[in-house]
């Protein structure tokens, strides 16, 4: 039971970490080519925003679709769908095509994002022991973070001696493997069928996460930390403004996923928080301290090293939200509950985006860092509800 529990948990996590893979080739290739093709910012925050659009347009559809639909079907076509919009962006790569196509396909990838994100975060609970999602939550978060770790670094060192169009070609093994994963896991196990009234309301899940003393504060907490802090979108322009090759720009965009694994790694040997609300408060509040130095910073090394914190803080605010969510989502609307999670923190991400890219037309790009961190710490005080809260145990 514990060997098979074990495989389940493996073959979730590998089909996750090889579809991150993919997407973090994608983001890191398409970002230096449009800045290489263009030199302005505003090119990264188009490609931020019109992977927004899929997000908040889409919604309500795919949680409902996720809620009424085989998740494994649903998370199996959405990677192979990256896959395909890894080909797409091959092709015109290799015909300098205009680079309006490139945000048509960045659209579609947005499709794509919105769909598996609520499939497989509603799918995790529903084949997974109670017991193990802590422990699965950790797993899963180290090997994505892994894949987030290798796929920008072997993107920049590929940057470095072969044409985009080649990088591209590898969406289309991740995707499809990613795809036939998925497809290999066992059936989730039956969840009692809400009235028909629930099953047709689409407000369920915005509903619930309204209603919910603590996922709510968690949510938007993480949402408008991420909005004001997004300088991960920056980083092609932080590279030249540094002197920094391909190799060294893919470093930056996987340092921060490398201290998520370290923090990943020691997370697992401690005990679980007494009091989560605090410490997400404490790590969002660190988290801006981080990146207010990376916007100081005028050194490759220490710049590196405040990512890598950043992403070791971002990893305990990561596995708080997803085992509360876990834990206390009824499986009747877990889709459409995860299908608004990912709208506040995957609209957070790109505005996030959209906002460092076009800022830096009036700004410069590292006092843009400053500015936008010395906001993130102000979003902590609304939230010292999240202290009062006792610990969530399984």
């Amino acid at each position: 039971m514990v060997d098979d529990e074990l495989r389940r948990i493996f073959r979730l996590v590998g089909a996750r970490a090889l579809n991150s893979f993919g997407r973090a080739v994608l983001t890191t290739t398409v970002g230096w080519e449009l800045y290489e093709r263009t030199h302005d910012t505003l090119a990264l925050a188009a490609g931020g925003f019109v992977q927004m659009i899929p997000v908040v347009l889409l919604f309500v559809p795919s949680g409902t679709l996720v809620d009424r639909s085989d998740r494994r079907v649903l998370a199996s076509t959405a990677a192979a769908t990256t896959g395909l919009v890894g080909i797409g962006l091959a092709l015109i790569s290799a015909l300098h095509a205009p680079l309006v196509l490139y945000f048509v396909l960045l659209i579609a990838q947005g499709c794509a994002t919105s769909i598996h994100a609520p499939a497989v975060a509603s799918l995790v609970p529903l084949i997974i022991a109670r017991d193990q999602l802590t422990r699965t939550n950790r797993i899963a978060a180290s090997f994505q973070e892994l894949a987030l770790i290798i796929g920008p670094t072997l993107a920049g060192l590929a940057l470095e001696f072969v044409a985009p169009q080649w990088i591209y070609g590898v969406l289309a093994i991740t995707g499809l493997a990613a795809g036939a994963l998925y497809r290999s896991l066992p059936r989730p196990r039956p969840i009692e069928a809400p009235a028909a009234s629930a099953r047709k309301d689409w407000r369920a899940g915005m509903r619930f996460i309204f209603r919910s003393p603590l996922l709510l504060p968690a949510l938007t907490l993480d949402m408008f930390a991420v909005l004001f802090a997004g300088v991960t979108a920056l980083l092609p322009a932080v590279a030249d403004v540094l002197h920094l090759g391909a190799l060294e720009y893919g470093m930056l965009r996987a340092s921060q996923s490398f201290g998520a694994v370290a923090m990943a790694l020691i997370g697992g040997r401690l005990p679980a928080w007494k009091r989560p609300g605090r410490v997400l408060l404490i790590v969002v509040a660190l988290f801006g301290l981080a990146t207010i130095g990376f916007g100081l910073s005028t050194s490759f090394p220490l710049s590196l090293a405040l990512l890598f914190a950043c992403g070791a803080l971002d990893n305990i605010s990561v596995v708080i939200r997803l085992t509360l969510e876990q834990l206390v989502v009824p499986d009747a609307i877990r889709g459409r509950v995860s299908a608004v999670h990912f709208v506040f923190i995957g609209m957070s991400n790109e505005l996030g985006g959209t906002e460092s890219g076009v800022a830096p037309v009036s700004v410069s790009s590292r006092s843009l860092a400053r500015h936008v961190t010395a906001r993130r710490l102000n979003e902590v005080g609304p939230w010292d509800t999240l202290l009062t809260r006792p610990r969530i145990t399984s």
